[in-house]
């Protein structure tokens, strides 16, 4: 089973030539939100800049986002949206419980490294988001680490609900540090690393 964590539209995806277009910029600023942020920190980054970055104006930003918090919530409620309703998709499928568990690490492990850049930016500028965005992005990311405290529940029913949190907590330190542990290049090489130390964790055979 593939779940990817790409960013996919919220709403229907535009019909017009238009439409599209409009949604590929806002896309492409997004992109170049996340690479900037990350390198610079949120109060590094200025709306001007992701316009340079993707070849527009700075007032031409302006069209997609309203403020440079807009972006950040964008960034930041947006993956920990996907992170939940990916592993809740996962958690659906019907795999018994060890197959979901690995299901589980396989997703995770194509988020740690396809978005560090996401990793970074949650790490440093959470606390930058408005209040009521800030509070959204934890609910969400609690609802994420229940569904892998059932799952690991599941695979071991000898295995409290408060240790296998524990457990949950332990696997994304060790996989949401890759953007620290692993160059840009060779986040891909790291993978099969990543997610043979994840399933040694939790008792499954790589």
């Amino acid at each position: 089973m593939t779940v990817t964590t790409k960013t996919e539209p919220r709403t229907s995806p535009p019909t017009t030539r238009r439409g599209r277009m409009k949604a590929d910029r806002r896309r492409q600023l997004l992109d170049a939100a996340a690479r900037l942020i990350a390198e610079r920190g949120f109060h590094g980054v200025r709306l001007e800049d992701l316009g340079a970055a993707v070849g527009i104006s700075g007032p031409a930003v302006y069209r997609h986002f309203p403020n440079k918090d807009a972006v950040l919530v964008e960034l930041l409620v947006g993956i920990s949206t996907r992170l939940f309703d990916g592993g809740t998709e996962v958690t659906e499928s019907g795999s018994d419980a060890a197959a979901t568990l690995e299901e589980l690490v396989d997703f995770h492990v194509d988020f740690a490294t396809s978005e560090p850049e996401l990793i970074r930016i949650q790490d440093r500028d959470l606390d930058n988001l408005p209040d009521d965005a800030r509070r959204e992005v934890r609910r969400t990311q609690r609802r994420y680490v229940e569904l892998w405290v059932a799952a690991l529940c599941a695979h071991d029913p000898a295995l409290a609900e408060a240790d296998a949190r524990v457990v949950a907590h332990g696997l994304f330190g060790l996989l949401n540090s890759t953007p620290y542990s692993a160059r840009r290049g060779s986040l891909a090489d790291s993978k099969p690393v990543l997610r043979a130390a994840a399933l040694r964790l939790i008792g499954i055979a790589a």
